[in-house]
């Protein structure tokens, strides 16, 4: 069976943690979303760890810049399609940590509820909270049979707050994504899998973000800078890095929890 073994002093007692050196050599890693920002961030950073990683995205010129230089594979692909979902993992086979990153706002706008059109309501959740799902289903057998596994659900601030830019439905898809990071960890607890979520705050790490920070001017970057506790904006690494630490030996006893990565607030 293949496992996450226990580093030097992890769950041993005091143990010697003075080399903490976190390798993913010999396992392999999906990251949904991996065509810019925080997917290709993650993907990148697996790699350099040894990991085997597949990553996707609806822009094959996006994966291609992801994989420069790298060993990633990447695929094309439509993430809220459930049955190419499934069926791309069994082209991979076993999965040892799942990244479910692929999300966003659509190209939507903030809009008074009432204007907010149905179609428009369930572009947000089917690629943020039902692609999520359609993954985490399609890993989940092949983590059951091995006795261990990792899946890390990348919602946002949106999820535990509100969205910034008024999106009603990106608040509540990604909130939806916390409530299933904690059904799942006691769904898959007792089969040795841990389900963790990371909550970035706001981070300039692709179009709509940059379309975002352009939209606050001046004053209301400089406000939302103030806000925060280390009064900087954080970057794609700074997500990995925690992607990294959840995915690792490191986090073996940590589950259900939503790591907000948002310099403080």
């Amino acid at each position: 069976m293949r496992g996450f073994p226990l580093p030097q002093g992890v769950g041993q007692g005091e143990g010697d943690f003075t080399s903490m050196n976190i390798r993913f050599d010999g396992k392999v890693v999906v990251v949904t979303g991996g065509g810019h920002g925080f997917g290709r961030a993650m993907a990148r950073a697996f790699d350099a760890l040894g990991a085997a990683v597949h990553t996707c995205d609806r822009s094959a010129d996006n994966l291609a810049a992801t994989a420069q230089g790298t060993r990633i594979a990447t695929h094309v692909l439509d993430v809220t399609d459930r049955a190419r979902v499934f069926a791309w993992i069994e082209k991979i086979g076993a999965v040892d940590v799942l990244v479910n990153n692929a999300g966003g706002v659509v190209g939507q706008v903030g809009r008074a509820p009432e204007t907010v059109p149905e179609p428009d309501w369930h572009a947000i959740f089917a690629v943020n909270l039902d692609a999520a799902f359609w993954f985490s289903q399609a890993v989940i057998p092949g983590m059951k049979a091995r006795g261990c596994g990792r899946i890390i659900n990348i919602s946002s601030g949106a999820g535990l707050t509100i969205s910034k830019t008024g999106i009603q439905a990106y608040a509540s898809a990604k909130a939806g994504q916390i409530g299933l990071t904690r059904q799942l960890c006691h769904d898959l607890g007792p089969f040795g899998i841990t389900v963790n979520s990371i909550a970035p705050g706001f981070v300039r790490s692709n179009p709509s973000t940059e379309k975002q920070w352009e939209s606050y001017g001046p004053e209301g970057q400089r406000a939302l800078v103030e806000g925060i506790a280390l009064k900087r904006l954080g970057a794609p690494s700074d997500i990995a890095n925690a992607a990294l630490f959840l995915a690792s030996d490191f986090a073996g006893w940590i589950s259900g929890q939503v790591l907000s990565v948002d310099g403080g607030k």
